[in-house]
């Protein structure tokens, strides 16, 4: 018996073969697939939710796309913020996780801090190219963890010691001036300083001072904290084994020397806060903090004509301020 096909016997009457006229099932699909990726990626560059084929859901390894977010979780729809994402980035709660990991010693990373204090040093760009990851990944530039804060403190314990052995402190004297170190010199003039920088960088450097971004005061006092650790190893350590046999000696090598010594750990100190702000994408004009290196080295000079000697100076202060 012959089976003849329809498509068969009227092969020049306007009909074709059906493979060719409709596409299959499984062909059909994949052009549908196509489309949708097609679709995807279009919706991805304009920012839009993207619209599949009629009939079709969305396929399951498709996330619902969400409109890009500015700084802190801003609603482009109404301009409203989340309430659960407001009071994650308000300062209150910062301040209030930070000084909770301070109570937890094992919530600290200490090895990290560790690799901070020996790349301000080397590379002190890496350290604030750290803390641009830390922007883009926890939506803040201040640290969120205190280990580089408590090694800063066990190193300035230390090293203040040393100091009140060198001038030879008794104990109650040596007390004393390690409270004076812990909360004048680093406490005490951080927050000024960080306050000042704060206040100055947010008024006249930022590049659009009516958007949404601002200079936190924690990174500000950040950038102190990274300025001031090499200026404490530089003078409260380096120089120590040099102030009795050097430094302290009525003559002119002797004040060249300490003079040195703070023209390196002044200067550094300027350098990493330049660092710092020069970090920060949305400031303009950061080059100014580098002006402050003329006065330096005018003062420097001045000093050795002058026959100033600095670190001596230090030393009967810090005397005087603890008899």
């Amino acid at each position: 018996m012959i089976h003849l096909s329809f498509e068969n016997i009227l092969p020049n009457h306007g009909f074709v073969e059906k493979s060719s006229c409709l596409p299959s099932k499984g062909k059909g699909k994949e052009i549908a697939q196509a489309q949708n990726r097609r679709r995807l990626r279009d919706a991805g560059r304009r920012g839009r939710e993207p619209q599949f084929c009629a009939g079709r859901k969305r396929p399951r390894n498709v996330p619902k796309m969400l409109p890009t977010t500015s700084l802190n979780s801003l609603d482009h729809d109404n301009g409203s913020l989340n309430s659960r994402e407001a009071a994650r980035h308000t300062a209150g709660f910062k301040r209030y996780k930070y000084l909770r990991r301070l109570l937890h010693f094992r919530h600290m990373d200490f090895e990290f801090a560790l690799w901070q204090m020996l790349y301000l040093f080397t590379s002190p760009q890496k350290v604030y190219r750290n803390f641009h990851y830390r922007k883009q990944t926890k939506d803040q530039w201040a640290r969120d963890d205190p280990a580089f804060l408590v090694l800063l403190s066990i190193w300035l314990c230390v090293s203040t010691i040393g100091f009140g052995f060198v001038l030879g402190l008794g104990f109650v004297e040596m007390i004393k001036l390690l409270l004076w170190v812990i909360f004048i010199d680093c406490v005490g003039v951080g927050l000024l300083i960080a306050t000042f920088m704060w206040f100055i960088s947010n008024k006249y450097l930022t590049k659009h001072p009516n958007r949404d971004c601002d200079v936190e005061w924690g990174y500000a006092f950040d950038v102190h904290l990274n300025a001031f650790y090499p200026l404490l190893v530089i003078l409260h350590f380096i120089q120590l084994f040099f102030i009795h046999y050097v430094i302290l000696l009525n003559s002119f090598i002797g004040y060249f020397v300490g003079n040195t010594f703070w023209l390196t750990a002044i200067g550094y100190y300027i350098y990493v806060t330049f660092l710092g702000y020069s970090a920060l994408p949305f400031l303009k004009n950061t080059v100014i903090l580098l002006y402050p290196f003329a006065l330096l080295i005018l003062l420097y000079v001045v000093s050795l004509a002058m026959g100033w000697n600095f670190t001596k100076m230090l030393c009967v202060f810090y005397t005087y301020r603890v008899k």
